[in-house]
């Protein structure tokens, strides 16, 4: 390739540098210096990759700090999607978690790593911390005897070369073997490796010979873990189903006597699961990043990165790439590229590590999930609209809310105050009965009927102030509507003096999970004034806060309290 064809896509590459100093960083500590110093770019080349990376909607600036944003997910989901998960699989592992009352995940392989693809964790005091898109190194986990099975000599060459390293550097110099290790494995605890681990290569003989293998305590004292294989049509190990405990529950040869038949039995159904069933569409509408890309550059000029939108749009089309991949010709009808300009990206992502081809086809690899995937993966609902809140209550000058349906109450999971001298003060946890509250009918105008009036009979309406609605028929009469319409109001019912209006936030499905507000004084003006100033921007949030909710819970389980 030509030195102006690699010139082509270095916004490429840099943009993806960015974005994995980004990654581990904790959420809004990183500022443009930092990015600096980790990458060792420019200033004003780090400016525009910033620049470039907030239009597309990956990073959010506030102040001088950058937060990573839900959206960024749809790149490892594009991997996801590929590799043949669904939405079902995770959900499986999700009910099995539930079923064996203990932490499960899928895992696959790579490079000689072990990246997670799924993770079901039980909440407890001790509980598995691991993140989907979190890497281990094989030697340190129960999937990584089950994928090494399959590694040609030149992997097992690379394996011995990398542990012989990080040997020697810990014989030298034991904190500067800690700090490398905690940059090329993140999810592992700090400090040295366990002495006296198994030797990677006989528990590889012995999970061949048993079809399963074990962790007993290799990342940390009182961890263990039990994995099996899930193998494609081909007979290929395609993940590692694993059961995670800790010594207080079980010992290690115990949690494999105890998880090892429930666990073959769904690694049966997942290899059929996985081959049958189609990947979830993408989330939310198509784009068209070429146009998308030449339209931003207009706008923004030379800060923007037509090259590094490009590429990014490149790795999105490839979550289409089922089964062995697809050809460049594909891949530049899907985003409106010219050939030459794909094929400049793929090269760049296949340089970088995250794209790999057969001379024709082109697929994605695991390594995608590096960017930003995993300390996204564990947002739950309310830090996802959390931004999304703080941005309406700059524009309305009232404080908003999110609120989630607990019986027949409603419970706030998140909150945005506006600084006024006579604000509503009110604080996450904070119930309040359903009826009475314009969140409250939107999410109660949400459910079936019968669920309705069950919620209603459970708990009969009483006046709180004097214009609170009890009467059955009226109320029953404000659901139908605010059903209808898409949003509902409160006039004084719960306290005198405040008013609310309110919309419902939906999961992919279109089920109404949560309900948005803003809350003001009565005295403002007239209701219906205020219905019609504040609906267009409400409805305008809610879809933001569903756009994200949507790409972080599309293989994911997002906790809505």
């Amino acid at each position: 390739m030509s030195d102006e064809s690699v010139e082509s896509v270095r916004p490429l590459e840099r943009g993806l540098a960015v974005l994995r100093a980004l990654a581990p960083a904790e959420p809004g500590r990183l500022r443009a210096g930092d990015l600096v110093r980790a990458t060792g770019l420019a200033r004003s080349t780090v400016d525009r990759v910033v620049a470039t990376l907030a239009h597309l909607g990956y990073v959010r600036v506030r102040g001088q700090e950058l937060h990573l944003t839900p959206r960024l997910m749809e790149l490892g989901n594009a991997y996801l999607a590929a590799s043949g998960l669904t939405g079902e699989v995770a959900a499986r592992t999700a009910r099995l978690a539930d079923e064996l009352d203990e932490s499960v995940s899928l895992a696959v392989p790579d490079g000689d790593g072990v990246r997670f693809v799924t993770q079901a964790a039980r909440r407890r005091a001790m509980s598995v911390a691991f993140r989907i898109g979190d890497l281990l190194p094989p030697e340190r986990c129960a999937p990584g005897a089950l994928f090494a099975q399959e590694w040609d000599e030149a992997r097992w060459a690379a394996w011995r070369t990398r542990t012989a390293a990080e040997d020697a550097t810990e014989a030298a110099h034991a904190t500067e073997a800690t700090r490398d290790a905690s940059a090329a494995y993140p999810a592992l605890p700090p400090g040295p490796a366990p002495h006296g681990l198994p030797d990677l290569a006989a528990r590889v003989a012995r999970s061949r010979e048993t079809g399963w293998a074990l962790d007993d305590q290799l990342i940390e004292p009182g961890l263990i873990a039990v994995a099996v294989p899930v193998r494609d049509g081909a007979g290929r190990i395609r993940y590692a189903l694993s059961a995670v405990s800790h010594t207080s529950r079980h010992t290690a040869d115990g949690l494999a006597d105890a998880m090892l038949p429930r666990l073959r039995a769904e690694a049966a159904r997942l290899a059929r699961l996985s081959a049958v069933q189609p990947s979830p569409p993408a989330e939310g509408p198509a784009r068209a990043p070429a146009t998308d890309a030449v339209a931003a550059k207009a706008d923004l000029g030379p800060g923007f990165l037509q090259s590094l939108a490009r590429g990014l749009a490149v790795l999105r089309a490839l979550g289409e790439a089922r089964g062995d991949g697809l050809p460049l010709t594909a891949l530049a009808a899907a985003t409106e590229l010219p050939r030459a300009t794909a094929r400049r990206c793929l090269h760049t992502l296949e340089r970088a590590g995250y794209a790999a081809h057969d001379g024709r086809l082109y697929r994605p690899l695991p390594r995608i999930l590096e960017l930003g995937h995993a300390p996204l993966s564990g947002l739950t609902f309310a830090e996802i609209a959390e931004p999304h809140l703080r941005d309406l209550t700059d524009r309305v000058r009232q404080s908003a809310s999110v609120t989630v349906l607990d019986g027949t109450d409603i419970r706030y999971v998140a909150r945005a105050a506006a600084a006024r001298v006579m604000s509503v003060h009110i604080t996450v946890g904070t119930r309040f009965p359903a009826y009475a509250t314009a969140m409250g009918r939107v999410l109660l105008a949400g459910l079936p009927g019968p669920e309705r009036a069950r919620l209603l009979a459970a708990a009969p309406p009483r006046a709180l102030t004097a214009r609170t609605v009890t009467e059955t028929g009226a109320l029953a009469r404000l659901l139908d509507r605010a059903a209808a319409d898409g949003h509902a109001t409160a006039d004084q019912e719960l306290e005198e003096g405040l008013r609310s209006v309110a919309v419902p936030v939906r999961d992919a499905r279109g089920r109404v999970v949560a309900a948005l507000n803003v809350a003001q004084h009565a005295g403002s003006g007239p209701l219906a004034e205020a219905r019609d100033a504040l609906l267009p921007v409400l409805r305008e949030t809610a879809a933001a806060i569903e756009t994200d909710l949507h790409t972080a819970a599309r293989f994911n389980t997002v906790r809505l309290s």
